[in-house]
């Protein structure tokens, strides 16, 4: 399947060809932020996380909700009834996407979807002049996040990835004193998160979708399926054509703050093992995962496991700098400092917690968008972080060690391997700005 040429994109227009499922939009002025500072937003992807993320964008009073946009009747006509109730104004809802990024009245999107779906609401939005708060992971493949990539670079938008650590201050300045040297050399980083809420889901039958569901457009690129409902809404997550388990949802978290801290570089090798030894349900990403890269001047492990809370350090998710001096932990309580008992310069540190992290990430996409500064969370770093993660599960997948060209962004030397790196499409959905398919 061959990628629509750039001419071929503008030339279309998504309400004019609403018929097909290759609409794309066509490209207006570059929107700015209106003359009375009023942002208005839309939201594509109206179930918990999108009606979550929503609530902290209308704390700020700048923000109007436009419109809701969901293939579940329910989800988009709840978040309409929330706005209205806070708001006094019930926003448009809708099913097709579309129908939003198109929009003459809406400066901004937010994409909550599951993960398959969030490359094509931010490429279209870009090319359509509006800037977009998209959630984590950036997408579902590598290729998928470089095209995000790509148009938020060509159409000069901004786009922020919801992971909203990036934005919190207790772990900038863990980050900041990681960066210090006072830790000395650091040569291994390990993340892990045990999360005993994730438990078997069962294995029900297929069965119809729910009414007032387009089951069709809500695997839209994915490949065809009969409807499961473990398959569907939040336990989207554990399936491969729509999500890469707790390594992408969870994982992309920790990965970004220990790649803030340690620098750009990219892993030269990754081996991954694990599988399902936990749960017996029908879902396929692996319950119980470590993966261990190879950066070129550090080791950087992962690992989880459900059904447990008692992860290493007594803490269900944590993030362990080990240099030379001393080691720093980061977890929800704050970050601590112990030294090595051989170290006479570093002395202990403890620090709480700071304050909500949502909401000076919304605030910082917001702001943004009047400077047109880059955000926290821009997409070059979303990109890298989401990589990283995505390539601990192509090794885990393969059972093969990957050996990584992060400049070319390709798989040396496995072609089955790189083959996942693409995007794979069910026609008739293509993908602007993707290098290959």
């Amino acid at each position: 399947m061959q990628p629509f040429s750039r001419r071929q994109f503008l030339n279309k227009s998504a309400l004019a060809l609403a018929a097909s499922p290759v609409i794309v939009p066509r490209i207006k002025r570059t929107m700015e932020v209106g003359a009375n500072g009023k942002i208005r937003l839309g939201v594509i992807g109206a179930g918990d996380r999108g009606q979550y993320v929503l609530s902290y964008f209308l704390k700020n009073p700048e923000v109007d909700c436009v419109v809701a946009c969901d293939v579940d009747d329910t989800r988009s006509a709840k978040t309409a009834s929330d706005v209205e109730k806070l708001r006094g104004k019930r926003p448009e809802t809708c099913r097709d996407f579309r129908h939003v990024v198109d929009r003459k009245d809406i400066d901004a999107i937010l994409v909550a979807t599951p993960d398959h779906w969030h490359a094509m609401p931010t490429v279209f939005a870009c090319q359509n002049g509006k800037d977009v708060y998209v959630e984590k992971p950036l997408a579902k493949t590598i290729d998928e996040g470089r095209a995000m990539l790509e148009a938020s670079l060509h159409y000069k938008r901004v786009v922020q990835m919801g992971t909203q650590w990036r934005s919190g201050t207790h772990f900038k300045d863990a980050v900041d004193f990681i960066r210090s040297g006072k830790l000395g050399k650091v040569g291994l980083v390990r993340g892990w998160v045990y999360l005993d809420w994730v438990a078997g889901i069962g294995k029900p039958p297929d069965s119809q979708p729910p009414a007032g569901v387009d089951y069709d457009f809500w695997l839209g690129p994915a490949p065809r399926r009969p409807f499961n409902k473990n398959r569907f809404h939040f336990n989207f997550r554990w399936f491969w054509d729509y999500a890469g388990g707790l390594m992408t949802d969870w994982g992309v978290h920790l990965i970004n703050v220990m790649l803030w801290a340690m620098g750009p570089d990219h892993p030269k090798s990754v081996m991954s093992s694990g599988g399902k030894f936990v749960v017996n349900d029908n879902t396929e990403t692996p319950d119980t995962q470590v993966t261990v890269y190879e950066f070129p001047t550090y080791m950087l492990l992962w690992e989880h496991r459900v059904g447990s809370n008692n992860g290493l350090e007594g803490q269900r998710w944590g993030i362990r700098f080990t240099g030379s001096e001393g080691t720093l932990l980061i977890s929800e309580a704050g970050w601590q400092v112990t030294p090595e008992r051989k170290s006479k310069e570093l002395k202990p540190e403890k620090h709480d917690a700071g304050p909500d992290e949502v909401t000076a990430h919304v605030r910082n996409f917001l702001d943004c968008m009047h400077s047109r500064q880059q955000p926290n969370e821009n997409l070059t770093v979303g990109h890298h972080v989401s990589s990283v993660a995505h390539l601990g599960n192509i090794a885990y997948r393969t059972k093969r060690k990957i050996f990584w060209d992060g400049e070319k962004e390709h798989i040396t030397g496995d072609k089955d391997a790189d083959l996942m790196v693409g995007v794979h499409y069910r026609r008739p959905w293509r993908l602007p700005f993707t290098r290959r398919v």
